[in-house]
């Protein structure tokens, strides 16, 4: 192979492990915690890059901090709290079914419920 070819197989490689600019864009609103700007961005991208893991990846990162925001949110009462986190972290878990973190809140807030004897919100 002479220089050339590598030159053009190295910039092949490189365009396809270039990040996805929804993904960058996604990261820098998270940053400033703006979680429902970068939803809204991640699911515009997922929509017209559905099979897209980087996009999928990053859109259940968005969902599982806005769920850790509403959770710990200690400004909001527990009825508030709870369900906007326990939504936010579904959400998560159906973009990235190896989302653990979002896994385990699914599971913590759901036995908290079960744990009361109240109805798990939906």
């Amino acid at each position: 192979m002479n220089c050339r070819n590598i030159w053009i197989a190295l910039c092949l490689a490189g365009s396809l492990l270039a990040a996805d600019p929804a993904v960058d864009k996604a990261k820098k609103l998270l940053a400033d915690k703006k979680y429902d700007e970068a939803i809204t961005s991640l699911e515009a991208a997922h929509k017209a890059k559905p099979k897209s893991v980087e996009v999928q990846k990053e859109l259940s990162e968005a969902y599982t901090l806005k769920g850790d925001s509403s959770m710990y949110n200690e400004s909001a009462p527990p009825r508030q709290r709870y369900p906007d986190a326990l939504r936010a972290y579904r959400k998560a878990v159906e973009n990235d079914k190896d989302n653990k973190k979002a896994k385990d809140n699914v599971a913590l807030i759901e036995g908290i419920y079960k744990q009361m004897g109240r109805p798990v919100p939906q």
